[in-house]
């Protein structure tokens, strides 16, 4: 075997050198890109793609600039329609070309209607937001080699442009399917930067004004003001608490996460194992894209990046691993301010008032009249309206409400990726951290081949100490900095402005050193609550409430991920085989909590009847043996899984946790409570009946196998899905709406994405097996459109190639030289 396939190996690698020669003989554009920003249609870029199984692309350049221009390519050609729509949204256009009234995918934003994200995002380009933060010099600006990518990524896409025909049919006529710029580039970057924070808060941006303006509001929960007066947020302290601790929940958003670090205690060979298992959309531009990058003797990582981004976000090396989770920290704060009683568009700090400044802005919309509004910005932030409909935050003659994001200035986040992409160990991780602090709104998790392990929760957050928040809140903000790490700050004092870390590269943040971070430890594991029980034997505490809570309740999928972790780490002898069994056990924390007691409440109603919401009795008796022989898992075959679930669902929803549990939750046994179904709460006979009724309904058996009413349709065929919901606290986390009507849960719409499970054998390649739950291309006429999935539904995994024999013995190896054509 080994000789027979050497004169293989040596035929592939001399023509993938000779490519490689090839790319330097093609004339580069000039390292500067134009003032402007704008990348020239030929610039002689050129890149040697190499695709193995799974469409999975490995681009090899001999710069950044090159690199980016591969990975560009390569992107287009797998996602071009969603890379189109995303450019559209950047622009400010999708009104003129998708309708005024109409919804984003919100991947780049939560803006509820394209007219709201126009305002915003057109806004941003022609203040020329994004270019001064690309002339901002390094290292609180993006770095010369991060440049490079953003200019041969646009180029990279411009040329497959050129170059192919789109046959996706989402786009294949489509007239905004454009050429983009550099500046396009580093706007996509910029959206996700503000995900958490404006990008959260761009319908009450663009809605807000002042009292008695003309024109009606733009937003969905804006309101006249000189009218109809939204009412005092601080008047009642504790909804205002409730509102921001719902606006702030990481487990209400569609992004999440699991990720896990063993230290080489744990394992089999003394060396580290990560396993990464973020939860994210899996339609629109928010998908993850897989790949390897790399520029010999410089870079060489592999992983999987968000669509429109030239770096690997999450991935491995030769060494070392990572994977991000959603992080708790609150990644923005309020300023109160204090209105000039001549000018409510003026504001007071320290006895002197200052205007607002202006930013009219004017969008076209398909069918009808441009629309003008103008958006109100401070030395703080925009003026904003609301943070959801139950946080209004009312412009009135006295006070308006800024908002600070300092992410608005952070285009860092590639050159944190690039960083950790080029790190050795879990200290080079922590280093790049260190230097680049880029992170938005993710904790980063890392292990690597010497048995190290890192958590660290190193993101970009404004620096509000609780010293600050106790001196400085306003009455809203002593509401809701306890609740949710949201500050609202008097805004008319001086001596409350945010003050600065000496180790922090802008104004206004925290230094990584105030970042809560555990190191060493035999494992560290995040399933989107705080850092407080990354290690449940070494609790994280001391930091500040922005970062999150301490003592308080963790979720079902933190408490469930913990028991399975630190068994796991207390059992040793891990193996990447032991990673991939977790991530498909499938096991339901809530089910092992309460189906028992469950099928003992139903077995105990009088003559096995319960009585539903609407009032009527329904026969539940056959649902109590279902719930006992359950196996408490959500594996696809699982019979009663789907029962509990939409029992647990409907309890859960409706009965507080005090009245659910008979074991209330105690910091000294986080992990174990609360525990105990209360059997005789109101709540689990009505929901006992009102499941049964709706599965009855539905023509569901009450033992039906999960994957039959879990599932995808790929290419006409059903493809059962197992995992489960938040609520379940499950770690392979689904989540699908209910629709009865088409046979159950028929579509997922976010959960396990790109999932990866990687070691070290003490050779030169890493062990690693991932997972892109919803395949490579989103072209439903690609041949990797639904090949993942089908792997997926059947728990089978991609074996990585990484290194170079690896990747030349694929039998599914296709080389491509892509370059411009000038």
């Amino acid at each position: 075997m080994h000789l027979s396939t050497r004169p293989i190996l040596r035929r592939v690698a001399l023509t993938g050198a000779a490519l490689l020669a090839a790319t330097a003989a093609v004339p580069q554009a000039s390292a500067a890109a134009p003032p402007d920003g704008r990348t020239a249609a030929g610039g002689g870029l050129s890149a040697v793609i190499r695709y193995t199984e799974n469409g999975i692309p490995h681009i090899l350049a001999r710069d950044y600039a090159r690199l980016g221009f591969g990975t560009g390519w390569a992107q287009a050609a797998d996602q071009v329609c969603v890379l189109a729509d995303g450019f559209v949204t950047v622009a400010g256009e999708r009104s003129r070309w998708f309708g005024a009234d109409a919804a984003p995918d919100f991947s780049l934003s939560s803006a509820t209607k394209n007219l709201s994200s126009d305002l915003y995002f057109k806004g941003v380009r022609e203040s020329g937001t994004v270019e001064k933060l690309l002339a901002t010099p390094a290292p609180a600006g993006p770095t010369k080699d991060l440049k490079e990518l953003m200019r041969g990524w646009a180029a990279g896409y411009n040329a497959w442009l050129a170059q192919n025909k789109v046959t996706d049919p989402a786009c294949n006529s489509a007239g905004w399917v454009r050429p983009v710029t550099t500046a396009d580039v580093a706007a996509r970057a910029f959206a996700v930067s503000v995900l958490g924070g404006q990008g959260r808060g761009i319908d009450g941006i663009t809605a807000a004004r002042p009292p008695g303006a003309a024109g009606a509001p733009t937003g969905p929960t804006a309101r006249p003001q000189a009218a109809d007066p939204a009412p005092d947020p601080a008047a009642d302290p504790a909804a205002a608490a409730e509102a921001a601790r719902e606006f702030f929940d990481t487990g209400r958003y569609d992004m999440g996460s699991n990720a896990v670090a063993f230290a080489g205690s744990t394992t089999a060979n003394g060396r580290g194992l990560l396993l990464g298992n973020p939860h994210y959309p899996w339609h629109g531009g928010r998908r993850f894209w897989q790949f390897q990058q790399t520029i010999p003797g410089e870079l060489n990582v592999s992983g999987a990046s968000l669509l429109g981004t030239a770096v690997v976000n999450i991935g491995f090396n030769e060494k070392v691993a990572w994977s991000h989770t959603v992080a708790t920290g609150t990644p923005v704060n309020l300023h109160q301010l204090s209105l000039d009683p001549a000018d409510p568009t003026a504001y007071v700090v320290d006895g002197k008032p200052e205007s607002m400044t202006r930013r009219t802005v004017t969008v076209p919309v398909a069918g009808g009249a441009p629309v003008t509004r103008t958006q109100w910005w401070t030395r703080y932030g925009p003026v904003v309206s609301d943070l959801g409909p139950g946080l209004p935050l009312p412009w009135t003659a006295q006070t308006a409400y800024a908002l600070n994001d300092p992410n608005a200035v952070n285009l860092r986040g590639s050159d944190t990726a690039l960083a950790m992409g080029r790190a050795r160990s879990v200290a080079g991780i922590q280093d790049a951290l260190r230097r680049t602090q880029g992170l938005p709104w993710v904790n980063t998790v890392a292990a690597d081949s010497a048995g190290g392990t890192l958590f660290t929760q190193t993101q970009v957050l404004p620096r509000i100490t609780d010293e600050l928040a106790a001196r400085c809140s306003t009455p809203l903000g002593r509401a809701t900095y306890p609740a949710s790490g949201l500050a609202v700050l008097d805004g008319s004092r001086g001596d409350c402005a945010i003050g600065s870390d000496p180790d922090a590269v802008q104004p206004g943040v925290f230094g990584p050193g105030k970042a809560p971070t555990l190191q060493g430890a035999p494992y560290a594991e995040n399933s989107n609550d705080s850092a407080w029980l990354a290690n449940a034997d070494r609790p994280l505490t001391g930091y500040e409430r922005i970062w999150g809570s301490v003592a308080t309740p963790r979720s079902p999928r933190t408490r469930g991920a913990v028991e399975d972790v630190s068994a796991m780490a207390a059992r040793g002898r891990l193996t990447v085989a032991d990673l991939q069994e977790q991530q498909f056990a499938n096991r339901v924390p809530a089910g092992d909590l309460a189906a028992a007691d469950a099928a003992k409440a139903c077995a105990a109603l009088p003559g096995g009847r319960a009585t539903a919401s609407d009032g009527g009795a329904v026969d539940v008796s056959a649902a109590c043996g279902v719930l006992a022989g359950w196996d408490r898992t959500t594996d696809s075959a699982s019979r009663g899984a789907l029962l509990f679930d939409r029992f647990w669902r409907r309890l859960t929803a409706s009965t507080p946790a005090k009245d659910l549990w008979l074991v209330p939750f105690s910091a000294a046994d986080p992990v174990r409570t609360p525990r105990t179904l209360n059997q005789a709460a109101p709540g689990v006979g009505r929901a006992l009946a009102d499941a049964v009724a709706e599965l009855r309904a539905a023509g569901i058996a009450l033992d039906a196998p999960l994957g039959e009413h879990q599932f995808v349709v790929r290419g006409g065929r059903k493809l059962p899905v197992g995992g489960g919901t938040e609520a379940l606290g499950v770690w392979n986390k689904i989540e699908a709406p209910w629709n009865a009507a088409a046979g159950g849960y028929p579509e997922v719409t976010h959960g396990s994405s790109h999932i990866q499970a990687v070691g070290w054998d003490g050779g030169r390649c890493p062990v690693a097996r991932t997972l892109l739950t919803y395949s490579q291309s989103s072209n439903p006429l690609s041949p990797y459109y639904a090949d993942q999935t089908r792997m997926y539904s059947e728990e089978r995994w991609v074996t990585a190639r990484f290194c170079e024999r690896d990747i030349l013995t694929s039998p599914k190896l296709k080389v491509v030289l892509a370059r411009e054509r000038r």
